[in-house]
């Protein structure tokens, strides 16, 4: 069968997309330089490609952070909305088509907000989600600060780079949050390898001792190889798919975009204010507890 190129597979992605139901899905990663925010980059830019409204809400601080990456200047935030300081509209910053809302300073923020706060944050995130087809949210490191990400009904990516330690820390990952969160399923991408079949390999090995000593489901949607195209987007502050768009890691984003938005909704998925609103719940539980 012939290999479809990146405008090919855009086309395709068009067609399938036809919910306008915005759909929201966490990128984590189980330790720092996995390649999570190049992935969160480059499957935005292939939604984006494909014609679709995309949303980023950016958990990290600076300077490993999705604007500072693209040589973004962003003087406002999500928190500066919530205190009334600047508009929505204000604190959305633009790059390849997409939209991206800076928010760690809000989610360190998240356990000292008072009533009317977390209301203006439910209200704002609402007003935020109108009109997305897809939002994506780079989520920090889930050991250090509050995220969306830890959210129950969040949809979960998990980036995996094909290392030892990348393998070994992102099962750690998955371990804490089937425990300590009561998580059943993960969605994985394996990062930086050096062909599908490895990728498979790696995923086959911590499907299995997942589903042995955790009882979760993993599934496999895809990966993102070695690629030096990819590598000099990233130097470049670009999106690989509209740097390089014949490379075949841009292929491979555009075919992780159409994995993540083929597999079905779960039934009785929350939107993004829903998901903010339990997260705040579960703060205030352990503060209480």
């Amino acid at each position: 069968m012939p290999r479809l190129g990146a405008d090919d597979q855009a086309e395709g992605l068009r067609r399938m997309l036809v919910c306008n139901q915005t759909q929201t899905i966490a990128l984590a990663s189980g330790r720092r330089s996995s390649g999570r925010t190049s992935v969160t980059l480059n499957l935005a830019a292939s939604l984006s490609k494909a014609g679709r409204d995309v949303l980023i809400l950016d958990e990290n601080p600076a300077p490993h952070n999705l604007t500072d990456s693209l040589g973004l200047l962003a003087r406002l935030d999500l928190l500066d909305v919530i205190k009334g300081k600047c508009q929505l509209v204000d604190a959305i910053v633009g790059a390849y088509g997409c939209s991206i809302l800076p928010t760690a300073r809000l989610m360190r923020a998240l356990p000292a907000l008072n009533a009317s706060e977390q209301q203006r944050l439910e209200e704002i995130l609402q007003e935020a989600a109108n009109g997305v087809d897809v939002m994506l949210i780079d989520a920090a490191m889930l050991d250090e600060t509050a995220s969306l990400a830890l959210s129950p009904d969040a949809r979960m990516l998990v980036v995996m780079d094909a290392t030892s330690s990348g393998i070994t820390q992102s099962y750690a990952m998955i371990k804490r949050l089937a425990l300590e969160q009561a998580r059943s399923r993960f969605e994985i991408v394996v990062n930086r390898v050096a062909d599908e079949k490895t990728a498979r390999l790696i995923f086959g090995n911590i499907e299995k001792v997942a589903k042995t000593h955790l009882s979760v489901e993993l599934a496999y949607m895809g990966c993102i190889p070695q690629d030096d195209r990819l590598r000099r987007s990233t130097q470049l502050g670009r999106a690989v798919v509209e740097a390089f768009p014949a490379a075949s890691s841009a292929n491979s984003c555009i075919a992780l975009a159409q994995g993540v938005l083929n597999m079905k909704r779960r039934q009785g998925t929350r939107g993004i204010a829903e998901m903010m609103r339990m997260l705040l719940g579960q703060l205030k539980r352990q503060q209480l507890a």
